[in-house]
């Protein structure tokens, strides 16, 4: 049985998962299209027809590189969160009575009372 502690780390793996397996179909969809480009007359038709598939091409990996990346981060972080130590609730700190450093100068015949401090920071 999966503790409702484990529900969020499996989601983030699922995730993870889903998005890649969705940029393989997309890449897989991308290769089995025609590529072509419209294009106009003139130098701009010249220029249409050499470099237009190639930057629709550059475009189209670009897309699929960033949602790969995406993806496999997903994955290895719910990877990590699967793998990493059971988390224990620890009790916490507590607050101990710390007397503070009497004065060398008398100035003031007042006395300090103690103050309290959580183990290990400092009071602001």
């Amino acid at each position: 049985m999966i503790s409702k502690f484990e529900v969020p780390k499996y989601a983030v793996l699922l995730v993870g998962v889903i998005l890649l397996a969705f940029t393989f179909l997309n890449a897989y969809w991308f290769l089995q299209e025609d590529f072509s480009i419209i294009t106009t007359s003139g130098l701009v038709d010249l220029f249409g027809e050499a470099l237009g598939p190639l930057i629709e091409a550059c475009i189209r990996a670009i897309y699929l590189g960033i949602m790969g990346w995406i993806g496999s981060i997903i994955t290895i972080r719910g990877v990590q969160l699967l793998t990493s130590p059971k988390w224990k609730a620890t009790p916490e700190a507590k607050a101990e009575r710390v007397p503070e450093a009497k004065s060398v100068t008398k100035k003031s015949s007042v006395a300090r009372q103690p103050s309290t401090r959580v183990k290990g920071k400092k009071n602001k």
